[in-house]
């Protein structure tokens, strides 16, 4: 069905997700030159995504991700890296918000930092209360920092892989009929990334933006696999096995080829 090897990866984007990717891949002799990678992520830490696409780049000139039920925050990142992505209507990407491990559970930045410019904000026109007060000085300067760097990275590696892979096979505008340029791309990647990182545009953090919604608003080209519906039984039927099994075994991350699990 799919003249490509597959991998697939159901898991929160923390460290340790990449090493296992690496050795899935790595077990698989006489590789194809393509990948299809079925993702189902809640988002993570971008520095893992980073790695990850690292692994897929080295040893395939093409990927794809087929998305049955959501890749959010780092999760989308790590699509847009694909020359392709597949969902359906009821698939859903995310706001690059990235998370940042604090206290031994990952916590949204853009957050923080919404927070943290909401009081600066107010303080600069109106007397803060005492509540908001003790809230701005627990604040850690250096956590914001960090913050601030995984939401430049998250914005900097979706702009780089979408003008890269994404938009590689872009020639001609679709309704001025122009060649395209190199730099339209990098343009069109940056308004596509900056969209994604919009907290007053997506609300929340966990908010699923769907596959219409990417398309029309966003202007990003997807495939409905909903359409072809024998790909669509397969993934579902694979894809809702793994996630019972998961169930049944308590396991939290799940990365899977034919000769790794």
């Amino acid at each position: 069905m799919l003249d490509a090897d597959g991998l697939t990866i159901i898991s929160p984007m923390q460290v340790g997700v990449e090493h296992r990717a690496k050795v899935a891949i790595e077990a698989r002799e006489g590789r194809r030159d393509n990948l299809f990678v079925i993702l189902d992520t809640p988002g993570g830490v971008v520095e893992v995504v980073e790695r990850i696409v690292r692994v897929l780049r080295h040893h395939y000139a093409e990927v794809k991700f087929i998305v049955p039920d959501r890749a959010m925050s780092a999760g989308t990142v790590l699509a847009m890296s694909g020359d392709d992505i597949l969902m359906d209507y009821h698939s859903c990407l995310g706001p690059i918000d990235p998370q940042l491990v604090r206290d031994d559970h990952l916590v949204p930045a853009l957050s923080y930092l919404t927070q943290y410019q909401n009081l600066i904000e107010k303080s600069r026109t109106e007397e803060l209360s005492t509540a908001e007060l003790i809230l701005l000085q627990k604040l850690d300067l250096a956590e914001l920092h960090q913050f601030e760097l995984a939401r430049d990275l998250s914005i900097d590696l979706l702009k780089r892989w979408l003008t890269n892979y994404k938009f590689k096979d872009w020639e001609i505008t679709e309704t001025r009929q122009i060649p395209v340029t190199e730099q339209m791309k990098q343009d069109r990647a940056s308004r596509i990334a900056h969209q994604l990182n919009d907290q007053a545009r997506w609300l929340t953090h966990g908010r699923g933006i769907d596959m219409r919604t990417l398309q029309e608003e966003l202007g990003i080209k997807i495939d409905d696999f909903g359409r072809q519906p024998e790909l669509k039984k397969a993934v579902w039927d694979y894809f809702w096995f793994l996630k019972d099994h998961m169930v049944q075994t308590g396991t939290q991350s799940f990365v899977h080829t034919v000769l790794f699990f």
